[in-house]
């Protein structure tokens, strides 16, 4: 028959045998953190991380498409934000400006990770305009467009498009 004391030893040896398995699951299978509310395993990138970085190593390829897009060397500065989005479609987001001016002349950059390319571009209103190419429209239509403006906008836009000095 069976003793006590071996009830005993082998009730231990299952409690060892049980806490053992569940301290290395346990250890294996769950993530450290690392500070706010970042968390990663410890031998894999977040995908925020992955993003973020990415985003970083795209920026020059951003300023290229802005300055293709500026064909009156309107742009002086490009500064991009620190943070980026990411959308529930997984594409990363990077905004920014141009020549110090976040409020009047804005860009985002959309980008799919990966594709080493960007996949779109949005301007602010202003920043748009300063990108048209009045030699694909009527002569009226830039016209309306400049009579639309107070004279003091008028007068900057033309400086910004290389019309006036």
């Amino acid at each position: 028959m069976i003793t006590m004391k071996k009830m005993i030893v082998a009730g231990a040896i299952i409690i060892i045998l049980a806490g053992s398995l569940y301290f290395y699951f346990y250890k294996t299978n769950t993530k450290e953190t690392t500070g706010g509310n970042k968390n990663m395993n410890s031998e894999e990138k977040s995908d925020r991380e992955k993003a973020e970085e990415y985003a970083e190593k795209m920026k020059p390829k951003v300023e290229e498409a802005l300055r293709k897009e500026d064909i009156h060397q309107f742009i002086k500065t490009i500064t991009f934000e620190k943070n980026i989005e990411i959308n529930p479609m997984g594409r990363i987001i990077m905004d920014g400006y141009v020549n110090g001016e976040p409020e009047k002349f804005h860009f985002s950059a959309d980008l799919i990770y990966n594709s080493n390319k960007v996949d779109g571009m949005s301007f602010s209103k202003d920043l748009g305009d300063r990108f048209e190419n009045w030699d694909d429209f009527d002569k009226e239509v830039k016209e309306d467009f400049l009579n639309s403006l107070s004279k003091e906008e008028r007068e900057q836009y033309l400086k910004d498009i290389g019309e006036i000095k």
